[in-house]
């Protein structure tokens, strides 16, 4: 991918002298011509590289540019390499651990990394083609159309995509919707459908928001009665923060919720292991709920 490989570029370029274009078309596997428009594209985003023709010419990066390997430990080296590995976790492929060979980037490191990362999901067989065609759809400027389902319902959407985000355990695409003339961040897990169109005009796109009180916005405060053998998945999901422990042992939770359906759900997730007091409203719709099941099984 173009990405991947100005990368790889420019980290070549740091580590040594000068490079000829020949050598880094066969390196990447890639034709002389795409180099030249590689190093064009790192000129234009503001690296200083220099070319000079002739027997003992190549390509360069200007001297008080490059940075010093001896600023990089192995520790950081090892923490960088792990990230970048993560990406293959997502794609299933092992792109950037090939990359990273190219690079050699083993001479910068010694012993085993210490810090794995894996990005991939229950989801990761129909996950990853769409993150892959997403990817490329951004890199190509083309539209995406897909069938996207929330809890407001079924819709058919078109989107200028921009970011690829992994957030909040989850993948999303984040991009200018045609439908609603507004920015905004789906779910890949809910679009089914995709599919890739037309070339657009790229705008100018700014950095998305995408703070937790920016994409939910937490406005349904709630307290409930849990079980003390729910004392370990409060703290994973919500920290120990969220809870008192109350004298006769049950646990006081206190939180700010989304939407109201979310909350119904949760509470009914713990099979009467947790009571709801406030709001009172949902207390009432969680008796009619539970008189409505208790109706259904009994006739059946």
């Amino acid at each position: 991918m173009k990405i991947d490989r100005l990368i790889g570029i420019l980290s070549i370029l740091l580590q040594q002298e000068k490079i000829t274009a020949p050598e880094l078309a066969k390196k990447f596997e890639v034709s002389r011509r795409t180099i030249n428009r590689d190093i064009e594209n790192l000129c234009k985003a503001g690296i200083p590289i220099v070319t000079k023709q002739g027997q003992n010419g190549g390509i360069s990066i200007i001297d008080g540019y490059k940075i010093d390997k001896t600023l990089l430990t192995s520790s950081d080296m090892q923490a960088i390499l792990s990230g970048l590995g993560s990406l293959d976790s997502v794609s299933g492929t092992n792109q950037v651990s090939i990359l990273m060979e190219k690079l050699g980037a083993s001479n910068f490191i010694s012993g085993n990394p210490n810090i794995l990362i894996d990005l991939s999901s229950w989801y990761k067989d129909s996950l990853s083609p769409k993150i892959e065609q997403i990817k490329k759809a951004i890199e190509q400027n083309r539209l995406i159309s897909f069938v996207y389902y929330s809890p407001k319902g079924e819709s058919s959407r078109i989107i200028e995509p921009y970011y690829l985000v992994f957030r909040w355990s989850s993948w999303y695409v984040w991009g200018y919707c045609r439908k609603r003339d507004d920015y905004r961040l789906f779910k890949l897990n809910r679009m089914t459908n995709l599919k890739t169109k037309e070339i657009f005009e790229k705008r100018v796109v700014p950095t998305p928001d995408l703070s937790t009180e920016k994409i939910f916005n937490h406005k349904y405060e709630i307290q409930a009665i849990i079980k003390p053998e729910y004392r370990w998945r409060l703290i994973d999901e919500y920290g120990l923060e969220s809870f008192t422990v109350m004298p006769d042992g049950n646990l006081l939770f206190s939180f700010m919720f989304t939407d109201e359906q979310s909350i119904i759900n949760w509470i009914l997730s713990f099979k009467g292991g947790a009571e709801l007091i406030y709001p009172d409203n949902l207390r009432t719709v969680l008796k009619k709920l539970g008189q409505q099941i208790q109706k259904q099984y009994s006739n059946s």
